[in-house]
């Protein structure tokens, strides 16, 4: 069990609103009383956790010096789950497979990032690595905002193999990519379907993108060449929801 600390009121409204339970601990600020404040100690209470009120010195220091707003809570970080998991999960769908691939993603807030839209926009599951990759941190649930409780994550030793697996289950395997003359808005994205988004800077692994089924691209019409790695997750992610939804009727 990998405990962390969380601070502010947003990351410690969403750890009420999504994972009550995992809530071990609170510390608050005695010198403050405002309402959103009193609104939050009220949730605590009604979970039985009494915050321990105490001075800002000691929150600045369980909050490693960043703005903690008066508030200090301990959770227990949502678990990684394993490849096996995946399976059970791709083998019990019932709806058209949509799933994220994060290649070597090292970024924390790229990652809560990426849960947050991948939990907006329906996904299934997101796949990332073991080696050379951030998995669940507190920095990945603060961005996240709730997204890391509510979004499997499965971490994987082997990417190429898993993508291997997941096309022999029928799951289409579409990597983003510069290298290629089709765009995201030529892509057919209604099939059960695997985005996979390369490293910051880097892009996919050789081995990653030789098990796409194809690469698209998002097109740049201005001077910058590149997006944010989380941006086009969230163009690529909703440009399938909007093919999705338009064949509904």
């Amino acid at each position: 069990m990998k405990l962390s600390k969380l601070f502010g009121h947003h990351p410690v409204q969403a750890a009420l609103a999504y994972s009550p339970k995992k809530i071990t601990q609170a510390w608050v600020d005695a010198g403050r009383q405002d309402k959103r404040l009193t609104e939050l100690l009220g949730e605590l209470e009604d979970l039985g956790i009494i915050a321990e009120k105490t001075d800002r010195k000691k929150l600045d220091r369980l909050a490693e010096s960043h703005n903690h707003q008066g508030i200090v809570i301990e959770v227990e970080l949502p678990a990684e789950l394993t490849e096996h998991d995946l399976k059970t999960a791709v083998e019990n769908l019932t709806e058209t497979a949509f799933f994220l691939v994060l290649d070597n993603v090292q970024d924390p807030h790229n990652l809560g990032a990426c849960l947050r839209t991948a939990d907006a926009t329906g996904v299934h599951g997101v796949i990332i690595t073991k080696d050379n990759a951030t998995g669940i941190t507190p920095t990945v649930c603060k961005v996240a905002s709730g997204a890391a409780e509510t979004m499997p994550v499965y971490m994987v030793t082997n990417l190429a193999r898993t993508l291997r697996w997941l096309k022999d289950n029928g799951i289409w395997v579409m990597g983003a990519a510069g290298e290629t003359d089709q765009s995201v808005y030529q892509t057919d994205l209604t099939v059960p379907l695997a985005v996979v988004i390369g490293a910051e800077g880097r892009g996919m692994r050789r081995l990653t993108k030789e098990q796409c089924d194809s690469l698209m691209f998002i097109p740049m019409l201005g001077q910058v060449e590149s997006l944010n790695l989380s941006v086009a997750t969230g163009v690529l992610l909703y440009e399938a929801v909007r093919q999705r939804l338009s064949t509904v009727k």
